[in-house]
């Protein structure tokens, strides 16, 4: 690792995007967003919300690197209440999600004359969904700050940079493959809706089981 950051900003920006691609691939909020945008909406939709949540993705990862790092670990009690507020905040929208009824598909067709409302509307969904689940912060901070923790600014930025390029590639890829599965289950798809609102509900269980485990063994 070492020998790959002292090659400099080039190689930041290399493992950004590596980190920005991989830390993407569990199901988490933004996923399950461009799946369900892409099911029940269409795959510009999809694409905007990917293009939401890599920007956001970028924005934690700098602050993670540059900013908030030193003050998460003199301050303890801030990473239970991150994955606290984070837990609650994907239950909900897990339960919205799986509740959600899809849009007719014949109307996907044909792009509407307020397609780009609907597309800003899922850029801001992307974003939202980064930015109200503060545990994202805190997984960039553990992450990538440990490991870039000598990077100067312009090294940092380039890394933040690396970390929205790649996310946004991987959440994009989610949405190609969503798109084509929709079209090959037709009504059945709305079962995939449910079922990834349903996990992202136990998502939300384990980040809040995770912040009383935290708050007992760092807290008290």
């Amino acid at each position: 690792m070492s020998g790959l950051l002292e090659l400099g900003v080039p190689a930041y920006f290399v493992l950004g995007t590596i980190l920005g691609a991989v830390t993407g691939i569990p199901i988490g909020p933004v996923n399950v967003a461009v799946i369900d945008s892409a099911y029940r909406h269409n795959l510009r939709r999809a694409v905007a919300v990917a293009m939401g949540g890599a920007v956001a993705d970028c924005l934690y990862a700098f602050l993670g690197i540059v900013a908030v790092g030193p003050l998460l670990t003199r301050h303890v009690m801030i990473r239970p209440t991150l994955y606290g507020v984070s837990g609650i905040v994907l239950m909900i929208y897990g339960i919205l999600t799986a509740r959600a009824q899809p849009v007719d598909p014949g109307k996907n067709e044909d792009r509407p004359p307020d397609e780009s409302r609907h597309l800003w509307t899922g850029f801001f969904l992307g974003l939202a969904l980064i930015f109200l689940n503060p545990a994202t912060l805190v997984t960039w901070v553990l992450i990538v700050g440990a490991w870039m923790a000598s990077a100067s600014q312009i090294e940092g930025t380039a890394a933040a940079l690396g970390v929205g390029a790649g996310s946004f590639l991987w959440f994009a890829f989610v949405a190609y493959l969503a798109d084509h599965g929709k079209r090959m289950l037709g009504e059945k798809a709305i079962w995939i809706t449910r079922i990834v609102g349903i996990g992202l509900v136990l998502f939300g269980m384990y980040s809040l089981g995770r912040s009383i485990y935290i708050f007992v063994t760092d807290v008290i």
